[in-house]
């Protein structure tokens, strides 16, 4: 999946890849995709629950070793 920005949160357990999603979201334009990829499994369930709290747009996962998670900007 194409996206404009990507986090790397290898090594990182939780909830650290949902804090460093939450810091880099910020920087974004409403409307730009974060890839943020990370080892923690946790991940699967913690990404699409922040993004239904936080309104912002889950657009899906791809696990390959590493879990790779899509997520869109939805507003500022």
């Amino acid at each position: 999946m194409k996206s404009d920005r990507s986090l790397d949160c290898v090594g990182l357990y939780c909830p650290m890849p949902i804090v460093k999603t939450a810091e880099m979201i910020k920087q974004l334009k409403k409307g730009e995709v974060l890839e943020v990829v990370a080892d923690d499994k946790g991940i699967k369930q913690d990404m699409p629950a922040w993004c239904d709290v936080t309104g912002h747009r889950f657009l899906g996962m791809e696990e390959n070793g590493e879990i790779r998670v899509y997520v869109k900007k939805t507003h500022d």
